[in-house]
């Protein structure tokens, strides 16, 4: 079976950092696409970012360059390094696994694989 595991959340004050790592197993991680995705109470799901086999990166505009995502094959693990976060930020924070290419990286639904969320929290 794939899983996806997700951890780093925590607590930090506004203007703070933080690195998400996300780790995969049970597929051949070099041939999927890989995503951040978060969402708040009451709100949608909202794309972060995402990062194919040859880490190439796609943004929401949101991001403004706080956010990088990279990436290791040779550890099935990616990341997302958080700077300057924000009270807005606060979420839960989850990864996503794509087998398939599409065009709609930022569409929850053009995922086939989530880990369970970690939770970051921004206080001002």
């Amino acid at each position: 079976a794939v899983e996806v595991a997700e951890s780093g959340g925590g607590s930090v004050q506004a203007g703070g950092s933080l690195r998400l790592s996300c780790i995969v197993s049970g597929y051949d991680y070099i041939h999927l696409g890989m995503a951040w995705f978060r969402q708040s109470p009451g709100k949608e799901r909202e794309a972060i970012g995402y990062i194919d086999w040859a880490s190439k990166t796609k943004y929401a505009d949101f991001v403004k360059d706080r956010f990088v995502m990279s990436r290791d094959n040779a550890k099935n693990t990616h990341y997302l390094q958080m700077n300057n976060l924000q009270p807005e930020d606060t979420a839960t924070y989850y990864c996503a696994a794509r087998t398939t290419w599409s065009p709609y990286w930022d569409d929850p639904g053009r995922y086939d694989f989530w880990g369970q969320g970690t939770q970051v929290t921004v206080s001002s």
